[in-house]
C-alpha cells in the first residue's frame, strides 16, 4: 500500500469522526483506528487490525446507510492493497 492510499484511509476515517449523524462509540474505534495506522507498526499489522475493526462496526445497527458505504469502501482499499 502505498503512503497516499494510506492517508486517503485516514482522511476517510476522519471526516466520519467529525461526522454527527456517526455514534460516539464508533467514533472511538475510528479515532483508534486512526491512531493506529499511523504508528510505525509493520503495514500488514496496521492493515489487518483496521480491517478487523471495520467489519466489526459494520455490523453496528446504529449506523446511517451511507455510513455503512463508506465502512465497505475503505474495507476495498485496504484489501486491494494488502
Amino acid at each position: 500500500m502505498a503512503d497516499n492510499e494510506l492517508q486517503d484511509v485516514i482522511e476517510v476515517l476522519e471526516e466520519l469522526c467529525e461526522d454527527t449523524s456517526v455514534p460516539k462509540n464508533v467514533k472511538e474505534k475510528f479515532s483508534e483506528m486512526i491512531n493506529s495506522l499511523k504508528s510505525s507498526k509493520e503495514l500488514s499489522i496496521k492493515v489487518n487490525k483496521a480491517l478487523h475493526g471495520l467489519d466489526e462496526i459494520g455490523d453496528d445497527t446504529n449506523l446511517q446507510p451511507y455510513v455503512r458505504t463508506q465502512i465497505w469502501n475503505l474495507v476495498s482499499m485496504l484489501e486491494k492493497s494488502g
